[in-house]
């Protein structure tokens, strides 16, 4: 077959059927499809069986055939029209036609007469041989009373004529009665269908071009079949709803020439409108955010195609921003245009309050309240209706404590690439024993840090976000009194400038992949910091950090491994090294116990399984070292502790689910031979 040069596209303009209120909020009426061609095929069809039976009526009137119920032969076949059809005779008198009433009654009490056929021909529309004798032999494989030497009643032969109209080649069906010398002959003049030589699409915006193309190039030169033609619709509407898109063919008519016009209804978007409902009577409201806000969350515009399946992931973002409790899409027609005007129904969340809470910090493991942080916050969620965020906490334990203000914007306005912005300002304690830790005094080192910053995040590809800020910091030691240090026990310097505090800013820069946002899922993260001297004493250093992380399935249970590693070079304070050991590195040692270096990489291997309910069991096998980095840290102080500098763990543990995350209790033994419990709420980084 040659190529289909004759096939075209056009997109114009269309205007839909009018639309009829059920159950589902926005539903076309049915829409006929090869309408012309169908209907006018079944008027050929009924009114051919009407001849047949007038042939044969006469020939009974002439008393060659039939004498008694001629009559009820035609009562018969006229009484196989629709039903719709006798319901459109008009009234007159206020009595129905008498035609009707004699057929009700004639089909009610007689029965059908059988005519003996000698000879059964497929002929064309004049009575001559058909050209093509596949189709002369299509349509007699589809007859299956109509046989030579056979007494058929004009119902079954109607059951013929259907029949061969079905094998879809044909556009006209006509049964005609010829006396003959031997009897009967009974010849289905048939008219073939035009042979496809091109299609004319209108109205398919979204409809791929190829779609098309690859749906009727086997049909390309041959005869049309209306069978197949039904199928490719099918296929169209299919690809409609499969993306959920609100489409289907609405026409089709086979012109002159073998051309095929196909019309396809897209229902566009005309409007989306806003609207707040109150959270206890679900009555409209004034709600506090503004609707624009909410509008640039959705891929949805003015214009599309609407897709139920977009509709629903516009659904999903509005609710991620997390200042909605409820969200729903509500398609309407916007009156006769052919469009769509969408509702979206919000329920807001209350937008700020306070809150109190607790947590364990990893950084402390002795004492007898041992990691044991408190905590006060408030939050609102959306700042001047923007969904802008302000947090303001404060965490007390028993050395750390933390106050924060952060300010974030999502999204810039006036931003196409969705850029959010956040603006940090901190002033921390936290223990420096995952470093300078093991005292022989028991004394305790705390880190004393003053942060402030701006970031700005947005993705860049899909599934890949990146950031970049500025932020400058002030840290320095300070004794359990919190008087400044410059030295630990060991003579270690605790600065890197030799003063009570380094000063420094940060140039940060972060690129993250994640494949979903499952635990289990594969993750990649790459971090770069620079030091930047604006100051002579200020700090220049450059710090890398990489995790990757993949997940995999195997039958019941799950495999993670994970990988992590970093370098830095310059002139860093050394509570900022590298710390190996811990929960949330290698377990079965304590935090930072296994090393403290300029590098470090650590690995780890887990298998979980599923137990009974939200229980999880595990086990693990962990190892890092700091690639013999850890002299070239200032002062040395893992060298001064004894650290080894690698080493590795193993054991097994439970997961529990719950509102705080997983709950994580684990048993490990490392290669020294000690055993340890560790416990830990969230995942791992």
């Amino acid at each position: 077959m040659g190529r289909n040069e004759d096939v075209r596209f056009v997109s114009s303009s269309i205007k839909l059927p009018s639309f009829q209120s059920t159950n589902h909020p926005f539903v076309f009426s049915n829409l006929p499809f090869c309408s012309q061609t169908l209907t006018s095929n079944l008027i050929k069809t009924r009114e051919s069986i009407t001849n047949f039976i007038s042939s044969i009526t006469n020939r009974g009137k002439n008393g060659k055939i039939l004498t008694s119920k001629s009559s009820l032969l035609c009562s018969s076949s006229l009484a196989l029209a629709r039903q719709e059809d006798l319901n459109q005779n008009v009234l007159v008198d206020g009595k129905e036609p008498p035609l009707k009433a004699q057929l009700v009654s004639r089909v009610g009490r007689e029965d059908e007469e059988r005519v003996l056929i000698s000879e059964v021909l497929i002929r064309n529309k004049d009575g001559e041989e058909l050209e093509r004798k596949d189709l002369e032999e299509e349509a007699a494989a589809a007859l299956k009373a109509c046989r030579p030497n056979s007494a058929l009643t004009v119902r079954e032969v109607q059951e013929d004529v259907h029949r061969i109209m079905e094998r879809g080649y044909f556009c006209s069906c006509m049964p005609v009665a010829v006396d003959t010398r031997d009897g009967i002959r009974l010849v289905f003049q048939v008219e073939p269908n035009q042979e496809f030589q091109g299609l004319v699409c209108e109205g398919a915006n979204v409809l791929p071009s190829k779609f098309l193309e690859d749906s009727f190039r086997d049909a390309y030169g041959k005869i049309v079949n209306i069978r197949r033609l039904n199928e490719v619709i099918d296929s169209i509407d299919g690809w409609y709803r499969e993306r959920g898109l609100f489409g289907l063919v609405s026409d089709l008519e086979i012109l002159s020439g073998g051309i095929i016009r196909l019309q396809v209804s897209e229902a566009e978007v005309n409007n989306i409108t806003i609207r707040f409902l109150d959270r206890k009577t679900g009555e409209p409201t004034t709600g506090k955010t503004k609707p624009e806000t909410i509008l640039r969350q959705l891929t949805t515009k003015k214009g599309q195609v609407y897709s139920l399946l977009q509709g629903k992931r516009d659904v999903e973002t509005v609710l991620t921003m997390g200042i909605m409790e409820d969200v729903s899409i509500i398609p309407q027609p916007a009156g006769d245009t052919g469009k769509v005007d969408l509702i979206m129904n919000v329920v807001e969340r209350v937008s700020g309050g306070f809150s109190a809470g607790g947590g364990i910090s990893s950084g402390i493991t002795s004492g007898p309240l041992s990691g044991l942080v408190g905590s006060f916050a408030y939050s609102h969620r959306n700042v001047f209706g923007r969904n802008q965020k302000l947090n303001v906490s404060w965490e007390r334990g028993q050395i750390d404590s933390i106050f924060r203000i952060n300010y974030t914007d999502p999204w810039i306005e006036g931003d196409d690439k969705r850029t959010s912005r956040s603006i940090m300002v901190q002033n921390s304690r936290t223990p420096g024993t995952v470093v300078h830790g093991n005292q022989p005094d028991n004394s305790n080192v705390t880190i004393g840090r003053v942060t402030a910053g701006i970031e700005f995040s947005r993705p860049f590809r899909p599934k890949w976000s990146g950031t970049a800020g500025l932020i400058y910091q002030r840290a320095g030691a300070r004794d359990e009194r919190g008087g400044p240090l410059i030295k630990d026990y060991y003579n270690s310097p605790l600065t890197a400038s030799g003063s009570t505090h380094d000063d420094m800013i940060l140039a940060k820069l972060e690129s993250v992949y994640t494949d979903s946002g499952d635990h289990g899922s594969s993750m990649l993260v790459f971090n770069m910091e620079q030091g930047l001297p604006v100051m002579p004493e200020w700090l220049c250093f450059n710090r890398v950090n990489g995790r990757a992380r993949k997940g995999m399935e195997l039958g019941p249970a799950r495999v993670l491994i994970s990988l992590s590693g970093g370098h830095v070079v310059g002139s860093f304070s050394p509570h900022e090294a590298f710390a190996i050991g811990g929960t949330n590195s290698v377990r079965g040692y304590e935090e930072g116990a296994v090393g403290s270096g300029r590098s470090y990489v650590v690995g780890s291997g887990e298998v979980s399984f599923p137990m009974f309910g939200p229980v999880e069991g595990a086990i693990f096998a962990d190892y890092g070292t700091d690639l013999g980095s850890g002299p070239m840290v200032p002062g040395d102080p893992a060298g001064a502790r004894s650290k080894p500098g690698s080493g590795y763990g193993y054991g097994f543990g439970i997961r529990v689910d719950s509102p705080l995350g997983p709950l994580r209790l684990e048993y490990a033994f490392n290669d020294r031979h000690a055993r340890r419990f560790h416990f830990g709420v969230g995942n791992r980084n």
